[in-house]
């Protein structure tokens, strides 16, 4: 018995018989020969890395004795030889296992006695990162994604106790996210949408817009579900507008598929779409945009980037200056409007009559009610 064969078979030990005739007792090597199995270094969190289920498919079928070579566990999951070879590679070298090649029986075996498959190495920063991820997929409970990624994430985590020093439920109390404002989805809706846009089904909408009591029929093709700022969002081309659209889920009352497929534009892109906006509105506008903020709300100011065109500028007295480069004001206005007295707006002149239209108006409402 070898170590590590450098040919599972020769080329010339046997000539390929028709599929038909290939004998079941002894599968044989037909075509090139496998790969041997060199020593490889796997880089941690490296694109190559094999698919965890194969390597677990593989594992099983050596520890059934039935001394399985490259060629007929290619043949069971359905991948090339060479992949086998690269999942035995890792197995042996980054797991540990006792991986040898029996020339005889022209198949792998272990050398010893494997109990059980060896955990994944991870450390307690990756631990940790998984925990942050796991508890912002809680951020959008309600959706179909939710309930398997979160149990996927505890499962990785579960599986890895002898690893690290922590367990999951010591670190689950360490960090959260909260949102102010959830979305309320209608998960039927939601999974109609999400499965439309993988597929690339065209839909017909029942689509309320907000201060409608009726829905309007919409036959679209969805393009990109996504969420921003903790809101969803579908972008879908509007067959009755002609144009690219943003539709929200919360609105759909209903989903039915037309029957219909549809490609997707190659240039398509949500960051394109959404370049020049604020949030989700967008335009073919271009505003040069200048606010200036008090010292009492510049550090919120300069802790976050509140759009990628950003440009910030310290004042004398302490306060802050902002700079954006946007193609619609309807957010912005929204926005400088949250932060009360403490934001002014130096240019575009129609932004600043728009804020304090909007915020006449509020006292008027206000004087209205006394």
């Amino acid at each position: 018995m070898n170590a590590m064969p450098d040919k599972e078979r020769p080329r010339s030990a046997a000539k390929p018989r028709p599929k038909q005739l290939e004998p079941r007792a002894r599968p044989v090597v037909t075509n090139a020969p496998v790969a041997p199995l060199r020593r490889r270094r796997f880089e941690r969190g490296g694109r190559s890395r094999p698919p965890l289920e194969r390597m677990l498919r593989i594992h099983q079928a050596i520890q059934s004795g039935r001394h399985p070579n490259a060629t007929t566990l290619a043949r069971e999951l359905e991948v090339s030889a060479k992949s086998i070879v690269r999942d035995l590679q890792f197995m042996r070298d980054r797991l540990d296992l006792p991986i040898e090649y029996d020339d005889r029986r022209w198949g792998y075996f272990y050398t010893q006695e494997v109990s059980a498959f060896p955990n994944l190495q991870i450390t307690e920063g990756e631990l940790f990162a998984l925990l942050v991820a796991e508890k912002a997929v809680r951020q959008y409970r309600g959706t179909n994604f939710e309930r398997p990624l979160v149990s996927a994430l505890k499962k990785l985590a579960d599986a890895l106790p002898e690893t690290v020093s922590l367990q999951w439920s010591d670190w689950d109390q360490t960090i959260s996210f909260r949102t102010s404002a959830e979305p309320v989805l209608n998960l039927e809706v939601f999974d109609a949408l999400a499965r439309a846009v993988a597929r690339r089904e065209q839909i017909e909408l029942a689509y309320r817009k907000p201060g409608c009591s009726e829905a309007d029929r919409r036959v679209v093709d969805p393009y990109h579900l996504a969420n921003i700022n903790g809101e969803w969002f579908l972008f879908a081309f509007d067959h009755l507008r002609r144009d690219l659209r943003t539709f929200v889920p919360a609105r759909i009352q209903s989903v039915r598929p037309t029957g219909r497929r549809f490609v997707r534009p190659r240039g398509f892109s949500v960051d394109r779409q959404l370049r020049g906006s604020f949030g989700v509105h967008s335009a073919e506008g271009r505003f040069d945009v200048v606010l200036r903020f008090t010292p009492m709300v510049a550090d919120y100011i300069r802790e976050k980037r509140w759009h990628p065109s950003q440009v910030l500028a310290d004042r004398p007295n302490g306060g802050v200056e902002l700079r954006l480069k946007l193609s619609s004001l309807i957010e912005i206005r929204r926005w400088i409007l949250g932060w009360g007295g403490e934001a002014t707006v130096v240019r575009p002149p129609e932004l600043a009559d728009a804020v304090c239209q909007a915020a006449q108006a509020i006292l008027d409402t206000r004087i209205a009610d006394r």
